[in-house]
């Protein structure tokens, strides 16, 4: 046990580094989610649950499922010792210095779960020789791929959320498959469904993955489902452990008649295809098509500018807004393109009972077609596919390339959310350390089996440095910064939505060729 203790010790000071480091950003700039959760304090502590999802005399409404209100609750109960003026319902915007350093305090703690979450994935790694050199491990890598990782260190200890607790869950239930502990995955996994219904992107993977691997002990010689294998105990098992959850969690609010107004305000399908600034998505470049339409169809005199929606798409608001030229986008059109998305994945994992590494392939591709094809989709939830494929990119070299797309792509594509001169050094430095590492230690690993990208890659991702300097450095000075304040926005989310898109049909092309290869065999 001490030998073993000793050669996790660089995890330890990994850990220990990282949560020191998130502490400099205490007081560096934070946005509108500060004050949501500070509200979500002062609700879930000055009110009685019959009122949590009905309060509304603030802007930032509770809107996450029951169990995480439950956890802003208890965060509430150690805030009142720190300033109580924070719970206040009515002191509406205020971050006193106490303030401030409690919910910092809060993210890096809840983030505890992260970090052992981490751990367990790393211990997941297939690997055919472990290098001596700890440095060059994949387990190493992958670490610092997670604990590092750029898009949680802004997203959370700068713009302020709480990702890392929530990917906790994710990662430590992705683990507990992948160590074929199927019962404690679902558990986890139905817990973070009432935690934030964002994960609803992946259930899918979920659902026929444990349905297939779990309650199936048997197949047929070439594969196909032995019927007679059909576990019905399994099944109510885990029946039991998701029902059990989500009663817990909703239960009370089912005994009040609420359960309606709590839906509601998990599913605002008012705020419209995307949100203030677009998500790198399908519809990004949908819309973007649209307004170069329409731009175009001004020019040649076929439209009148003062017919067309003004700023439409464009205006930085969160409503529903009509296209000026293609069709508009309703709801259920965006549900029934992510479900054709991810249905070949869905029935390529039903017909793979034994391969926890499909079902991790599948999770990322239900995560990616959601947040292409989905409804109001917020460009924050591209490190749901960002951070499982770090598992499989120390495996695989061709999933280590595809990694290194998406993860840069969708990296700097968070980059708006950080707009103050302030921290401009700061997102630049740490994206540019993060992708020298990423690019540097996955090359590394698989050195021996080619390059990592091939030309064409090569040259986008320059392509998206070129974005950069004219969206970063080069339009503020511009004559056009008034006239065309979001043309950066659109900008960034046009060109990064090329690099997802693209990730996604190379993470398909490898799901594809895995299937021919076995099918081979």
């Amino acid at each position: 046990m001490a030998a073993q203790a000793e050669s996790w010790s660089w995890f330890t000071a990994l850990a220990v580094g990282v949560s020191l480091f998130k502490c400099l950003f205490i007081n560096a700039y934070h946005s509108t989610d500060f004050e949501v959760h500070r509200n979500w304090l002062a609700i879930t502590h000055s009110l009685p649950l019959s009122r949590w999802y009905h309060e509304n005399s603030s802007e930032w409404t509770l809107d996450y499922p029951p169990l995480f209100a439950w956890l802003e609750r208890g965060l509430a109960q150690a805030a009142r010792h720190w300033d109580g003026d924070m719970l206040r319902l009515d002191n509406l915007n205020y971050a006193s210095p106490a303030t401030v350093l409690f919910q910092r305090l809060s993210v890096v703690c809840t983030d505890l779960l992260f970090i052992y979450a981490a751990r367990e994935c790393c211990r997941c790694i297939r690997v055919q020789k472990a290098p001596q050199v700890v440095l060059s491990q994949p387990s190493f890598v992958l670490a610092v791929l997670l604990l590092w990782n750029f898009g949680l260190l802004i997203v959370d200890h700068i713009h302020f959320q709480y990702n890392g607790f929530l990917f906790g869950f994710l990662l430590l239930s992705v683990a507990r498959h992948l160590q074929s502990r199927h019962l404690q995955g679902a558990l986890l996994f139905a817990v973070l469904l009432n935690l934030k219904h964002i994960f609803l992107y992946v259930a899918p993977a979920y659902g026929i993955f444990l349905l297939r691997s779990y309650c199936f002990t048997l197949d047929r010689p070439d594969g196909s489902i032995r019927w007679s294998s059909f576990a019905p105990l399994r099944l109510l098992a885990l029946g039991s452990i998701v029902v059990s959850v989500f009663a817990l969690s909703f239960g009370p609010f089912v005994a009040m008649g609420q359960l309606s107004q709590v839906v509601s305000r998990l599913f605002p399908f008012r705020r419209g295809l995307c949100h203030a600034y677009w998500a790198p998505n399908a519809w990004a470049l949908y819309s973007g098509a649209d307004k170069a339409l329409a731009v175009l169809g001004v020019r040649l005199k076929l439209l009148q500018e003062a017919e067309l929606p003004r700023a439409a798409m464009t205006g930085g608001l969160v409503q529903e807004v009509q296209h000026a030229v293609l069709p508009s986008v309703p709801p259920a059109a965006t549900l029934l393109c992510t479900l054709l998305a991810v249905l070949p994945a869905l029935v390529s994992i039903w017909r793979r009972r034994r391969g926890n590494r499909a079902f991790l392939r599948c999770l990322l591709l239900c995560a990616l077609a959601s947040f292409l094809f989905g409804w109001h989709v917020h460009e924050k939830a591209i490190l749901l596919a960002v951070l499982p494929l770090s598992i499989l990119a120390v495996e695989s070299r061709e999933d280590a390339g595809i990694f290194l797309v998406l993860s840069t792509t969708g990296h700097y594509s968070l980059f708006p959310l950080l707009f103050t001169p302030a921290e401009m050094i700061i997102k630049v430095c740490l994206m540019v350390m993060f992708t020298i590492y990423s690019f540097t230690a996955l090359g590394n690993l698989h050195r021996s089996q080619g390059s990592l990208l091939c030309p064409m890659e090569v040259v986008y991702l320059l392509g998206l440095a070129a974005v950069a300097i004219a969206c970063e450095f080069i339009f503020p000075l511009s004559p056009w910064r008034q006239k065309l304040p979001f043309l950066p926005l659109l900008a960034t989310s046009v060109y990064c939505a090329v690099g997802v898109s693209y990730s996604f049909l190379r993470l398909y092309a490898t799901l594809l060729r895995s299937n021919n290869k076995r099918k081979q065999l």
